[in-house]
């Protein structure tokens, strides 16, 4: 009792519990962003990933037809070129399938007499937007009052399929599992590594231990392994959620040890002290004394996560393991590269590739700048 006794009545800032814990992450989020910003290259892949959500967002708008619409008279149809004019505004030639007699090839021949007339907010088959606007109009698009003609910018596949709008509708598949994986790598990676370094002793050895053991196993074919156990049967919004949880269950344990890391030492510091002999629970301690003070580290973290999952649903899926048809993403959509013979007469179907690359690129420079501008010694280099 004389120990209590003798604590001063009022606190010292660094004790002052969530006010101060909400301003100083809210100056330490200024001044991060204000480093960001002065990294040119991230800042601009920042804006270009905030575009590619957008997209996805919206893609029943964007996609100039619907994922799954085929048009077996125009298989491997190459992309056609947008043309303008005063008289005429914007415009493509229409391509006709012509059959090799002799080889069998097929052939694309422009008729360049023929234009077909393309518009913004084109009218279009009715949709819904995410499954709850109804709309009937396109952002670009052919008009359905208009004379039939093929409008394929980015070509067709081998059914006939536009390779633009399975694009942008693949980015919503693709883009949402990495965002849905980080949010249980955070859930997992922040509670079980703040116990491991809140509590210590046994526990944390037991729990480090079993990190070595998850991160000893080679995660390319435990995610096949895995992913293949998976019934055939199931229906395809299983298969997602299903491929999201096995990705999530294999890269939590690198934000888990960062935690652990962080919280061994900030559990010693004053405020921690002074929130113990107060009577705050351990819960309270934890998360909302010692987590927020290093949240842009956590949010680091969780950018390069991001990328890896985008890859790791894009090579089960490529393998034929993870999300299947008729689920449309970048990694199902590339399925159809296995035959090196398509892409070497084919090349566009390769576009989904070209999304992934940049995807990749842009997660890893706005985590690359993130974690310079987050490390405070940075600025006295």
């Amino acid at each position: 009792m004389s120990g209590l006794a003798s604590l001063p009545t009022s606190l010292p800032p660094s004790a002052s519990g969530v006010t101060l814990s909400a301003g100083t992450f809210t100056d330490s989020m200024r001044t991060v962003w204000a480093r960001f910003r002065t990294r040119k290259l991230a800042y601009y892949s920042f804006h270009f990933l905030i575009l590619l959500y957008l997209v996805a967002v919206f893609a029943e708008f964007l996609a100039p037809y619907d994922a799954l619409r085929y048009d077996l008279d125009h298989p491997y149809c190459p992309p056609q070129l947008l043309n303008f004019s005063f008289s005429r505004g914007l415009y493509v030639h229409p391509l006709e399938l012509h059959i090799n007699p002799v080889t069998f090839r097929r052939i694309y021949v422009e008729r360049a007499d023929v234009a077909v007339p393309v518009s913004f907010f084109a009218q279009s088959e009715p949709y819904h937007l995410c499954g709850i606007i109804p709309l009937q109009h396109k952002f670009l698009g052919v008009s359905t009052s208009n004379a039939p003609g093929t409008f394929y910018l980015l070509g067709t596949d081998k059914y006939g399929r536009d390779i633009l709008s399975r694009t942008i509708h693949g980015a919503r598949i693709s883009l949402s599992v990495g965002l849905l994986g980080v949010v249980i790598t955070c859930l997992l990676g922040m509670t079980i590594g703040g116990i491991s370094g809140y509590v210590g002793g046994r526990t944390d050895n037991l729990i480090q231990r079993g990190i070595e053991i998850i991160n000893s196993f080679p995660h390319v074919p435990l995610w096949i392994a895995v992913a293949a156990t998976l019934p055939r049967d199931w229906s395809p919004l299983r298969i997602y959620f299903a491929v999201t949880l096995v990705l999530s269950l294999l890269t939590w344990t690198s934000l888990a040890r960062v935690v652990r890391g962080k919280i061994l030492v900030l559990r010693e510091e004053d405020y921690a002290t002074a929130a113990r002999l107060l009577g705050a629970s351990h819960t309270r301690i934890l998360f909302r004394h010692l987590l927020p003070g290093f949240t842009s580290h956590i949010i680091v973290s969780l950018t390069f996560a991001i990328p890896a999952m985008i890859l790791g649903e894009t090579a089960l899926s490529f393998l034929g393991l993870g999300l299947r048809p008729p689920i449309v993403s970048w990694g199902v959509m590339i399925q159809d590269c296995l035959d090196v013979q398509a892409i070497r007469y084919y090349p566009w179907l390769l576009v989904p590739v070209v999304f992934i690359v940049l995807a990749v690129l842009g997660f890893n420079y706005v985590g690359d700048a993130l974690r310079d501008a987050a490390d405070p010694y940075a600025a006295q280099k």
